[in-house]
Parts: C-alpha cells; sequence; structure tokens
C-alpha cells in the first residue's frame, strides 16, 4: 500500500504511460517517477548509446527564460560564466555558486537570438533553484532592472549517440551539420511545431537535446523510434554514460561544500568574472584558483568488486585520503571507473592508491578524465 501511495505522490512526465508500455521499470528520482530501464540490460542500453542512439526522457529537469533588457546582469549576479561573451545562440554550462564559495546547481544557459536566455537546471534542485531565482527577480526588480523570469512546462527528450545526426536530419529544415556542440535552435521536428533543439547532452556522445510541447513529446518520440537504430534508455545508462565521459552529477560529485576550483570545474569561470570578482562566493573561489586547495576532484580506476559512492580512498600506506562520490563498471573499459576528492598530494594523474571494499584494500590508481573519449561535435 506505501508503494501504491509514494508512487501517488512522485510526479510524472507527460511520457509516464508511454515509458510503461514500452516495459519502463520505473523508480524514484528527484520526487519524479523515471524509467531506470527498459526490456533491454543496463549493458546493452549504455553500448547501444555509444554505437547507436538512444533517447532519454529529461523532462523533469528545470527549463526556465529569463527575459528582459538586464537579462544577462540578472543571470550573472547568480553564476560563474560570461553569458555577456557568448555569441547569439550559443550555450555553456555553468555554475549556481553561494556567499561561502560552494555549488548550489550546475546549468546550462543559452543565449537565444529570440531576447530570452534559456536555462536548464537539474531536477533534484528545482524548488532551491527556482526559489533563489525569484528572491534574486524580486531584488532586481526593486533596484529598477528590467526582467523577468519564465518556468516553463515544455518536455525535453535527449537523442544521444552516434546515429544521431542520420535519424535527425529527415525531420529538420535546419542543416544540423550548422548546429556545433553547445549551439541552438527553434526549430520544426517531424512536423511538431515550437522545439528548442540544443546539441548537448550528457553522456559525452553527439547529441541533442529537444524542449518540445507537451503535446507532440509521445508522437515525436514514436517518431524517432520508427527508425531501427534508436532505442529507449533510462537513468542507469545515463549514469554510466555520464561517468565515461567525467561529468559531475550535482548531488554526488559536486554540492553546496565543493568548490568549483576542489571540483575542477574552474574553466566553468569566466576571465572577466575572474578579475571583477562579482559572483557569489568569488572572494572564496577567486584566490583558490592561484593558491590552490586542500582536496581536488579526480577520477580512479581500479579492478575487483565496483567501487561505490563513499567508499573510502586510501593512500598505498592505508590512510585515508578522500572519498569516492560516484563509481561503477564501465562497460566500455569492462574495469571499475569512479570519481571522488582525494588530498592533491595524491591528486597526480598515474598516482598509485589504493580503495577500501567492503572492509578490504583493493589497488587503484588516479586517472585522467574523461575515462571513454568524448565525441562531441564540433563541425566539419
Amino acid at each position: 500500500m506505501l508503494q501504491v501511495q509514494s508512487q501517488a505522490c512522485m510526479r510524472k512526465t507527460a511520457l509516464f504511460d508511454f515509458h510503461r508500455d514500452q516495459g519502463g521499470k520505473m523508480v524514484e528520482f528527484a520526487g519524479w517517477s523515471m524509467p531506470v530501464q527498459y526490456r533491454d540490460s543496463h549493458i546493452h542500453s549504455h553500448m547501444h548509446t555509444r554505437q547507436y542512439c538512444s533517447i532519454f526522457d529529461v523532462s523533469h529537469m528545470l527549463q526556465s527564460k529569463v527575459h528582459g533588457r538586464d537579462r544577462v546582469k540578472f543571470i550573472e549576479s547568480m553564476i560563474v560564466g560570461d553569458i555577456a561573451e557568448l555569441k547569439d545562440n550559443q550555450g555553456t554550462l555553468t555554475l549556481f555558486t553561494n556567499d561561502k564559495g560552494g555549488i548550489n546547481d550546475d546549468l546550462i544557459v543559452t543565449k537565444t537570438d529570440q531576447g530570452y536566455l534559456y536555462v536548464v537546471s537539474n531536477a533534484g534542485c528545482a524548488d532551491k533553484d527556482s526559489a533563489n531565482m525569484k528572491a534574486r527577480l524580486a531584488k532586481f526588480k526593486a533596484e529598477g532592472h528590467d526582467v523577468e523570469l519564465e518556468f516553463l512546462e515544455e518536455c525535453l527528450i535527449a537523442v544521444q549517440g552516434p546515429s544521431m545526426a542520420k535519424v535527425l536530419q529527415p525531420g529538420l529544415t535546419d542543416d544540423l551539420s550548422k548546429l556545433t556542440f553547445m549551439t541552438s535552435t527553434l526549430a520544426t521536428v517531424f512536423g511538431i511545431q515550437g522545439c528548442r533543439v540544443t546539441r548537448c547532452g550528457y553522456t559525452g556522445e553527439d547529441g541533442v537535446e529537444i524542449s518540445v510541447p507537451k503535446s507532440g513529446v509521445v508522437a515525436l518520440t514514436e517518431r524517432l523510434l520508427a527508425n531501427s537504430e534508436v532505442k529507449l534508455a533510462g537513468l542507469g545508462a545515463r549514469d554510466s554514460l555520464r561517468l565515461e565521459a567525467g561529468l559531475c552529477l550535482y548531488g554526488n560529485d559536486i554540492d553546496e561544500t565543493t568548490t568549483p576550483v576542489e571540483a575542477t570545474l574552474v574553466w566553468t569561470i569566466g576571465k572577466r568574472r575572474r578579475q571583477a570578482k562579482d559572483f557569489p562566493g568569488a572572494e572564496i573561489i577567486v584566490p583558490q584558483i592561484k593558491a590552490k586547495t586542500t582536496r581536488k576532484r579526480v577520477g580512479l580506476v581500479s579492478m575487483g568488486p565496483p567501487v561505490r559512492q563513499h567508499t573510502p580512498i586510501l593512500s598505498p600506506e592505508g590512510k585515508v585520503i578522500g572519498e569516492v562520490t560516484s563509481g561503477c563498471p564501465s562497460p566500455c573499459l569492462k574495469q571499475n571507473i569512479a570519481m571522488g576528492y582525494v588530498d592533491v598530494a595524491y591528486a597526480k594523474n598515474g598516482t598509485p592508491i589504493q580503495v577500501e571494499v567492503r572492509k578490504k584494500a583493493v589497488k587503484a590508481v588516479v586517472t585522467k578524465m574523461p575515462f571513454v573519449p568524448t565525441n562531441y561535435y564540433s563541425g566539419h
């Protein structure tokens, strides 16, 4: 009875019934009922994405638009990125930071040519992010700034893998070869109007995320699945794919207690922003760029039993030097991969370390990320 009740309390995307009809095994994720996998195994689904192309329902993520003359100033007051320098229809990964220098969330901001910024942030932080944005909006408006915030009801599907362009191009009038990594366009997709297609994703493969009106999402998903190279994929494959690509999961690998410097995300901090020190936590974060930090996010590879979140990381002598934040067996590499934080003395690639799995020390090595080379599309 409790299970039924908790299912009823969960939020559902417009594809919920479709997932179940397709054999989706539904689990709770960030308050939503989402498919963890379908009839295919997790490994099969992972490898299919690497070799062909998969559709992921990511409609649980928070999509918003920032309108008004002061929209760039507004968003830059909360993030580390330089949005002003972006070209029209170009986006960037950036971070909401707090006054202590921690990361409130990671997000993608796209500077559209339609007079608004398009923002996508994490489902798990949706309440916190929307509350922070609304509070900042009230402050900005009280100061006489011209800015408006709109939260979107559209669905979001990610089409990821090397076959994506071949599959999607027949349904687009736009030439996908001109849409490079982290750029975005408004388009009609397989006859469904009002879609936003952004060349990005969370797998390390070439791919797009399509923001699509709720009324058209089932038809679009079915149309894409009509191609034999396309399959549905769930949260299980999404997690192992992003870990192979060395990408952070908010709440695991980054959170309010980790700084962008510790997380090796300094590249997200715009040069102009570093100089101006005009983002939340800048007084803590900017000095860390030069002075370094006591701990650092690293990749590691190990053999033997899989390494999971909270696994202690040990020095060769057995001293605790850190903790794993994400880990899984890599379907592509056939070995265990993980990321975590270690004392900086052990952060260099190639450093031999150990991980404590089931009370036993297992040999591991600090490894460069991404573990599997990324295939983002940067043009011909």
